[in-house]
């Protein structure tokens, strides 16, 4: 049995406390520069105005060995990622769309070629720009997101399915899984660079190959798994230093016919710009989701690459 502060119940008033902890904590001083650096953000994107943007990232490793007595081996890993987004402000509402696409690959030795990168993200925000009063601080948002990957992904250690096969073994492909949300809520922006959402969320855990669906805790007879909770959504994208900047991503989300902990993903990336191509890009991915596993899966990724806006 859990703890009474990690049950459900009591996971709603901690999320609207985590809603209202910039505001608390800042105090007076910077509430006065969150106003201007929201006011500054929204004059960004004026009425039926487009902002948009797109980055290319190519990064790639190569190690190899001849005669070395301290021994080693031979690698080569390219990996590739494409980044965009696009605003727009009207007279009620604002729209903004994002896009993540990422693949790499790895080759060590007599192992061939194996996937280590595969990211599909798509994201959409409406917010309704209030005027004033409550609903221009906390402003009303419908969200949309999908998550999913590009190819085949195989477990080269073990068989996951118990039936004792030789690895590797197939345990995702395209949409399979997909997780996709909806989200009705509040926005809250204090400042240009943090953003905080709250809302009444949809989730849809898809597998669209009918022998990975116990993998993902989806019935066997059914590709979608269905779930309705309660979503949070933290967003922090700041400026560092003048070439360092760090991007973070915390969503929660508690389903109401579980009394567990929330599905979590948690994404952070700090980028730091050499020069006007050249970055160096760390990543650091935690993922928790109890119908999956009960372990907290982790990713890191350390790529030094070139980088292009194209546009």
């Amino acid at each position: 049995m859990l703890p009474n502060f990690l049950r459900f119940k009591s996971l709603v008033p901690f999320l609207f406390a985590l809603l209202l902890l910039p505001a608390i904590a800042w105090g007076q001083d910077v509430e006065m520069t969150a106003a201007a650096d929201a006011e500054q953000a929204a004059d960004t994107v004026s009425v039926n105005q487009w902002i948009t943007g797109l980055r290319f990232d190519l990064s790639a490793t190569q190690v190899g060995f001849q005669n070395w007595a301290e021994g080693g081996t031979n690698s080569f890993s390219v990996s590739t990622r494409l980044d965009g987004h696009a605003l727009r402000g009207g007279e009620d509402w604002r729209q903004s769309y994002r896009i993540r696409l990422g693949f790499g690959v790895i080759n060590q030795e007599d192992d061939g070629f194996r996937k280590s990168e595969d990211i599909v993200r798509l994201a959409a925000a409406f917010l309704n720009r209030g005027e004033r009063g409550f609903f221009h601080t906390f402003q009303p948002t419908i969200s949309a997101e999908l998550r999913t990957q590009f190819a085949s992904g195989f477990n080269f250690r073990e068989d996951p399915f118990g039936e004792d096969r030789d690895p590797p073994v197939k345990v995702s492909e395209f949409f399979s899984p997909a997780t996709i949300t909806q989200s009705v809520g509040l926005t809250y922006e204090p400042i240009s660079w943090f953003q905080q959402r709250l809302g009444v969320g949809a989730k849809q855990t898809v597998v669209a190959v009918p022998r990975l669906r116990e993998l993902y805790g989806v019935d066997p007879d059914s590709p979608i798994r269905f779930q309705l909770g309660m979503q949070s959504d933290t967003n922090v994208d700041v400026q560092l230093a003048e070439n360092i900047r760090y991007i973070s991503g915390l969503t929660l989300f508690a389903a109401f016919d579980q009394d567990d902990l929330p599905d979590m993903l948690w994404e952070n990336q700090i980028r730091m710009s050499v020069n006007s191509f050249l970055d160096v890009r760390f990543e650091f991915t935690a993922f928790f989701d109890r119908d999956v596993s009960r372990a907290l899966q982790m990713k890191e990724v350390l790529a030094v690459g070139v980088s292009f806006d194209l546009i």
